[in-house]
């Protein structure tokens, strides 16, 4: 016993140093190929109006003779859209009333007694085009004899939202037990997404507000900048080359307060809680 226990303990110096000598050998380092970055592509509004911003770029330059006008005029036909509009906002408030809608009317499809995937195929027609194409692949997948609850699973990371998981999580609940209260339950969970559509509307009423005083305030100054440069000694200063850094400096700083307005008024996504079963089928296996 006495000579067991050096025996135990050099074995595990030799073991250590052997780990040791192990984990300082450089490992082979792998080369992965880079992954092309892609430009983000512009709608074919963006592109109308960074056409036509170069336009009257190009008419500003010839009539006050400012260099910047070249580059200043398209990104502002372009950007001050972007930073004006609520169309991120408006679409997040339809994509949840056409989930409102496609729970109604699967609800009712239910309460005539047919199972739970004929009555998912049955809504396809009736789908709000809000959530059409996610709908469609979802169907698909039934049809293409997919596990119901890894399809709605894949429905529910194509919505990407969290009351589209809240519907998800129910429809996979129902699928579970085939129980004969699903129906209820999604009407009362309609009823509850119906209540999320009305506050987020008065909340974006709300928004709207300031957007509007922001929206009117730079065509004010807009207009007066151009009038100024057409016809009055004001903007003269501006001509020159320190003038035109300051003129820069002036108008960088009135768009980092309009994106700070837009980034106040962009309400924070609930967290999604449904996650996707691990190895289920993607996309790519439906077609």
């Amino acid at each position: 016993m006495i000579l067991l226990v050096p025996a135990i303990a050099g074995a595990l110096v030799v073991g250590g140093l052997i780990a040791l000598g192990l984990g300082l050998r450089p490992s082979p380092v792998i080369q992965r190929p880079a992954r092309p970055r892609r430009l983000p592509k512009l709608s074919a509004q963006a592109r109308r109006l960074l056409l036509a911003g170069v336009a009257v770029g190009m008419v500003a330059f010839l009539i006050t003779g400012w260099v910047l006008a070249l580059l200043v005029v398209p990104i502002a036909f372009v950007g001050l859209p972007l930073l004006l509009s609520s169309s991120s906002a408006a679409q997040r408030i339809a994509r949840l009333e056409a989930m409102e809608e496609w729970t109604r009317s699967l609800s009712g499809v239910l309460t005539v007694g047919v199972g739970l995937e004929q009555a998912l195929v049955a809504t396809l027609r009736s789908t709000p085009a809000a959530i059409a194409p996610e709908v469609t692949r979802l169907v698909a997948r039934l049809r293409a004899r997919w596990v119901t609850e890894d399809a709605l699973r894949a429905f529910a990371d194509e919505l990407n939202d969290a009351t589209g998981d809240l519907v998800a999580a129910n429809l996979i609940l129902g699928a579970r037990r085939r129980g004969a209260g699903l129906s209820s339950v999604l009407e009362g969970l309609a009823e509850s997404v119906a209540a999320d559509v009305r506050s987020r509307r008065q909340v974006e009423a709300d928004r709207a507000k300031p957007r509007s005083t922001a929206r009117w305030v730079t065509l004010i100054s807009v207009g007066v900048l151009v009038i100024l440069a057409v016809s009055g000694t004001y903007v003269k200063p501006y001509q020159s080359p320190l003038g035109q850094v300051v003129l820069v400096g002036l108008l960088a700083a009135y768009v980092a307060t309009l994106v700070w307005m837009k980034r106040m008024a962009i309400g924070r996504a609930m967290p999604r809680f449904l996650a996707p079963v691990p190895g289920s089928p993607k996309e790519g296996g439906a077609a």
